[in-house]
């Protein structure tokens, strides 16, 4: 349970699910309906990327300055490097000054205050916290200016129109987290003559990601988090064997469906307006092994360090002992990444040692049935989430013995089993939830899956109305995304 607080925070919960943003979009894509008709692309970029600059300060009006520099500045390094494509040394230099711009403003911002501490802790200093909000966005749209720097540096990029990149970078739908997108992918939608387009299947389709989004994050992760996050709070006061189980796996849930909710939210608005951003979970808890479960959760993230940390040190022929070594070294820099803690840096080894495990079963043609596999996966994952969600080394390890101290079923067998029956009668809407987002995990098509065989039927827009419907109705309460923290 990360405590953490972005500017975003601080200043206001414009969410996709509220009432707010709702009259925002509706307003955005009224503009961008009249532009489109009456002015052309250009003037449809030009709104995009004002109504995208207009969303993140008002979410963080502080940090605006901060997003804008940083996308000029990585603008002209990309400029600079194709001017000195022959030039080589020139052209290095350019690119590790960006680099270095990108990765310094988000260590200083993220990480500052966990150094400090540390430092305190080892020497006995005493240096004062400066307690620095984390700007809203910085983790994703500092990656997505990472992948267009790498892109021009590599050749696969050339700078395009300062209009393209300015909609690439701040595009309102995926700005905060996601997903990560390619910039000549984004950049040919841009450009195909789609903006001036009305296409009602498109938006059809869109109305449907965003209302399953919609749906999952207030009709189910909601409540989820709220139950998940009362049993963290109090887990040194009141915690048991049952509401370590159920926090650990309500926990699990609420963010699966928080966080695809979000994207399926994202990539609706942005069907909108005839851009298909990529695909960011294939339902990663249907998963049979841990190498697999990160191919198919957070996909574009997972996709990045992948590109960009592994593939720098392992190359196909290279021996297991590099292999392994590659892969704990990107699970601990995603670990890292997530957030400034010590839970985070084991949580991101752990995975790394679990993927590892996966690696070479596959090497050495290992396979288990199908159902041991995906069961020993699934509690794989209840466990480095326990890491992720405690906020503290000292948490996570209470929740660990909660879960696993079996000895009251011994010592006291009768009330052990009055405390489960007690706590089951007291949380059964929790339970139903959990019994009903599992059979969506583990049985059902996931929202891609959905979205391809759409067909524009009335019973399908009647079904998409009534979960909108819904979701306005209890979005009052809704709290910010967990992915809006790192």
């Amino acid at each position: 349970m990360c405590n953490a607080k972005t500017a975003f925070e601080v200043r206001i919960n414009m969410l996709f699910s509220s009432y707010s943003f709702i009259l925002f979009f509706i307003v955005v894509y009224i503009g961008y309906t009249v532009t489109r008709r009456f002015v052309g692309a250009a003037a449809c970029k030009i709104w995009l990327l004002a109504a995208s600059l207009f969303f993140y300060a008002w979410g963080s009006l502080t940090y605006l300055p901060l997003l804008i520099a940083t996308a000029l500045f990585n603008y002209a390094a990309s400029v600079l490097m194709a001017r000195y494509s022959e030039r080589v040394a020139m052209k290095k230099l350019v690119f590790v000054v960006a680099i270095c711009e990108n990765l310094g403003f988000l260590l200083y911002f993220k990480y500052l205050d966990f150094f400090l501490d540390n430092v305190n802790t080892v020497f006995g200093a005493a240096i004062a916290p400066q307690g620095l909000l984390l700007p809203l966005g910085i983790s994703f749209y500092t990656f997505q200016i990472i992948i267009y720097v790498f892109g021009v540096y590599r050749g696969k990029v050339k700078p395009g129109k300062l209009l393209d990149y300015g909609v690439f970078v701040t595009f309102f739908p995926k700005l905060i987290i996601g997903p990560l997108s390619q910039y000549e992918d984004m950049e040919a939608q841009l450009n195909d003559g789609a903006l001036t387009r009305f296409d009602a299947d498109n938006v059809m389709k869109g109305l449907a990601l965003f209302s399953m989004g919609c749906a999952k994050k207030v009709l189910i992760a909601q409540p989820l988090i709220h139950f998940a996050q009362g049993f963290y709070d109090t887990v040194f006061v009141e915690g048991h064997f049952f509401s370590a189980w159920f926090g650990v796996v309500a926990y699990t849930m609420a963010y699966y469906f928080d966080f695809s909710g979000y994207i399926d939210m994202a990539r609706g608005l942005a069907r909108f307006f005839n851009i298909n951003l990529p695909e960011n979970f294939d339902s990663p808890y249907k998963a049979k092994d841990f190498a697999d479960y990160w191919r198919r959760w957070n996909i574009t993230i997972t996709r990045f360090f992948n590109d960009y940390i592994f593939k720098s040190i392992f190359k196909f022929g290279d021996r297991r002992f590099k292999l392994v070594f590659a892969t704990m070294l990107t699970f601990l820099v995603s670990g890292i990444w997530h957030g400034a803690g010590w839970n985070f840096i084991f949580w991101g080894l752990l995975n790394g040692v679990f993927v590892s495990i996966a690696n070479l079963m596959t090497l050495r043609r290992i396979k288990l049935p199908a159902f041991p596999a995906w069961l020993i996966t699934f509690l794989m994952i209840l466990l480095t989430r326990v890491l992720f969600d405690s906020g503290s080394m000292s948490r996570a390890m209470h929740v660990y013995r909660l879960m696993f101290d079996i000895r009251p079923l011994f010592i006291g067998t009768a009330s052990f089993i009055s405390m489960g029956v007690s706590f089951l009668k007291d949380n059964l809407f929790v339970i139903a939830l959990l019994l009903f987002s599992s059979i969506i995990s583990f049985f059902c098509k996931n929202s891609d899956e959905i979205i391809k065989g759409y067909k524009s039927k009335w019973y399908h827009a009647a079904l998409c109305g009534g979960f909108l419907c819904l979701s306005l109705f209890f979005m009052g309460g809704v709290s910010a995304f967990f992915y809006f923290q790192f």
